[in-house]
């Protein structure tokens, strides 16, 4: 397929992306009260074979030919990275702080129940062929395995709790405080199975030492770097182009050094979010990106993602029956261990239930992992499929589960603390900008 025939092909795909996923979001909405991301999770796999090539593969393929898939992945990442930098914009460092060590437990809990189910499981996994590279030993597909059952929705994280109004809150923060650890723990253990698969020792060293050196560098230097582009943008009446490109900029090479290391785009995209100098600088940057990124680029990882599942792969009793079982184990471990280790920090039970749904969804973070894993040839599509099914399922939950258990009280915590920004707000302070 030629160049012209790419970009022609590109248009119709798009048309095709958005339309779908803004009326299954749509649906999702108003009938489900889901997110609309999730909406979108679902209609990336509509897309795929599991349904429409299912019903019209020739259309499908038509519409989806295998040349396209790479510009279509380049697409993916760059919205993933994108959509976790903004999600950094509204983290809050000071709430963090104060909940470092509540987080750390919670995130140590939701990796180590995981781990725990994954070293039951994978031998099972191991004795039914195609699920696991032959190359796959006992303890890189344990690792594996541990690491998607331990990861979290880091992104769909922070939309139910900016939708609920909990971005300011301590809950909220403590949340996604515990869900980076979490899943930068989760792709340190990947590294090593990468490493272990041929790539070499050293792409495992690089990715924990250069991983700690970089964060290091974005926590304690770089907030004192940027400091000079807030100031720069108080005394704008809009942010100018040189200073959102500026800001573009240092994205880009902030996920390159990410990815780089062996971790990936979407965590250097965090870092420079969480540690840009608050003020008009991040509310202006967020109200620019946020539209493209959330309506244009984000639809497209999750239709890459839904290319590479073929839920008709589940064809027998065997395979549904280790589905329902991975299903199972990845909610218990998750959900029950975090809510726990909540528990034991201090939370009431409604508070710690709550984290519990909100750290059990795997979503985005899921399906990046696991491509990974597919494209690496640690996992065939059969256990792809199946792990695509538990992160649906798992982050279909999260919304709803987390309304029953703590909803009404979220909404009345969101709007106290809203007042009382609002208050502080307009208390006099000093005029100057101090980097989180």
């Amino acid at each position: 397929m030629s160049i012209a025939q790419l970009s022609v092909v590109f248009f119709l795909q798009m048309f095709i992306i958005l339309l779908v996923c803004r009326v299954v979001g749509w649906i999702g909405r108003k009938y489900l009260h889901q997110p609309q991301v999730v909406g979108e999770m679902v209609a990336g796999v509509i897309l795929g074979p599991s349904l429409f090539g299912l019903l019209l593969p020739e259309l499908q393929k038509a519409v989806f030919p295998v040349e396209t898939k790479g510009v279509l992945y380049v697409g993916a990442q760059l919205g993933v990275g994108l959509y976790m930098f903004l999600v950094g914009l509204g983290f809050r460092a000071d709430h963090f702080k104060t909940n470092v060590k509540s987080a750390a437990a919670v995130s140590i809990s939701g990796m180590a129940a995981p781990f725990l189910v994954a070293i039951l499981i994978t031998p099972w996994l191991m004795s039914v062929p195609g699920l696991f590279s032959e190359s796959a030993t006992r303890f890189n597909a344990t690792l594996f395995m541990g690491a998607c059952i331990a990861i979290t929705a880091f992104p769909m994280l922070a939309r139910i709790i900016h939708e609920r109004g909990l971005s300011q809150t301590k809950l909220g923060t403590l949340s996604l405080s515990a869900g980076a650890i979490d899943d930068a723990g989760a792709w340190c253990v990947l590294a090593i199975v990468l490493a272990s698969f041929g790539a070499g020792a050293g792409v495992a060293y690089t990715a924990i030492i250069g991983g700690i050196l970089f964060a290091s560098f974005m926590i304690l230097v770089a907030p004192k770097l940027l400091a000079p582009l807030a100031r720069y943008a108080e005394g704008q009446q809009t942010l100018s182009p040189t200073l959102l490109s500026i800001v573009l900029m240092l994205f880009m090479l902030s996920a390159f050094i990410a990815d780089a290391i062996g971790l990936h785009a979407v965590f250097g995209g965090f870092l420079l979010g969480a540690i840009m100098p608050r003020g008009k600088l991040t509310n202006e940057v967020k109200r620019q990106l946020e539209p493209f990124v959330v309506i244009l680029l984000l639809p497209m990882f999750f239709t890459y993602s839904g290319l590479n599942t073929q839920l008709t792969m589940v064809n027998n009793l065997e395979l549904l029956a280790i589905a329902l079982v991975i299903l199972a184990g990845s909610i218990a471990a998750k959900g029950v261990a975090c809510w726990g280790a909540a528990r034991l920090c201090g939370a009431d039970n409604r508070t710690a239930m709550g984290i519990g749904a909100l750290m059990n969804a795997r979503g985005l973070m899921e399906l990046i992992i696991i491509n990974i894993g597919l494209q690496a040839g640690v996992i065939g599509p059969a256990l792809f499929s199946m792990m695509v099914l538990m992160a649906i399922v798992t982050t279909l939950m999260a919304s709803p589960l987390f309304e029953v258990v703590y909803g009404k009280r979220a909404r009345e915590m969101g709007e106290l603390e809203a007042l009382s920004k609002d208050e502080q707000s307009h208390q006099p302070t000093p005029q100057t900008t101090s980097p989180t």
